[in-house]
């Protein structure tokens, strides 16, 4: 039997169509645009076409953008001094800082600063720990993007043992919590794992996010798991070779068209559900 393709383009279509009804009724109810701000540090090529891409969905499903450029020779006291101004300001709903910022800049304290409420791209310690724990936080966009994936498409994650490769804080962290959370047993994989073929050979479900083009392999696939192939490299390839591991699986994630599309739907989904919380809150006082 043919694997089942988890094709994430057409179900981030049907998320922002759902999101353009919903920011619909908010302006109607209270007349209200919600704004997500995204600061671009630099002029890094792909990074300007990653902001031009959320620039775009937030015209599809209703939002305003407020796009802030700042120079290379940004300092890290200046970016933080415009992430509290953006904290302050009540049109805005989200706040994205682009990653990866100037070398000179501290990215870490500058995510740090983006108020909870606004941390739509999950990206502050307060927001992990709270995801983590099970309590209500803006989940980090990709994983939010999987795991809604996951649940379009109805595979069972209760008591299935996942494998997820690479530990990044924006991706193979919170994907991994979020799987645990959703009662699967979760491996996670890195750099120093011993025997990476041999853990991942147990695994129902894999989750791929290192970066590396191909990095694995058919031969370390079992029959009939779940392959979600969170990278894009050069080449429109990710990080499983999909082209011969795609026939071992069940169902799995093409590249392009699978995780990156929900990325920024799961973004605009945040920003939405933040502007209600906003405008409720509003309408009381």
């Amino acid at each position: 039997m043919a694997p089942l393709i988890l094709d994430g383009k057409t179900l981030s279509k049907k998320t922002e169509a759902l999101l353009l009804e919903k920011s619909t009724e908010l302006k109607a109810k209270y007349g209200f645009v919600p704004v997500l701000a995204t600061i671009l540090v630099g002029s890094d090529p792909a990074s300007c076409t990653y902001v031009r891409m959320k620039k775009n969905a937030c015209q599809r499903v209703g939002l305003d953008s407020m796009s802030v450029e700042m120079d290379e020779s940004t300092t890290t006291e200046q970016l933080l001094a415009k992430i509290h101004e953006l904290n302050r300001d009540s049109r805005v709903c989200g706040i994205l800082l682009q990653h990866p910022v100037p070398r000179h800049i501290d990215e870490k304290a500058c995510f740090e600063a983006i108020a909870p409420e606004k941390d739509v791209d999950g990206v502050n310690t307060a927001t992990f720990g709270r995801m983590t724990m099970g309590s209500f936080a803006y989940k980090s966009a990709t994983p939010y993007g999987i795991m809604s994936i996951l649940e379009e498409y109805g595979i069972e994650l209760e008591g299935k043992e996942a494998v997820v490769i690479g530990r990044s804080a924006i991706l193979g962290k919170p994907v991994a919590m979020m799987l645990l959370n959703a009662n699967a047993t979760v491996t996670i994989c890195h750099s120093k794992t011993k025997n990476l073929p041999e853990v991942v050979k147990r695994a129902d479900i894999v989750v791929a996010a290192v970066g590396k083009p191909r990095f694995v392999k058919a031969e370390w696939i079992k029959d009939g798991a779940v392959l979600i192939d969170a990278g894009y490299n050069p080449g429109n390839v990710g990080d499983i070779d999909l082209e011969n591991a795609a026939a071992k699986s069940s169902a799995y994630t093409p590249v392009p068209g699978g995780c990156g599309p929900m990325t920024i739907a799961m973004l605009m989904k945040n920003t939405m559900e933040s502007a209600e919380k906003a405008c409720k809150e509003a309408s009381k006082k």
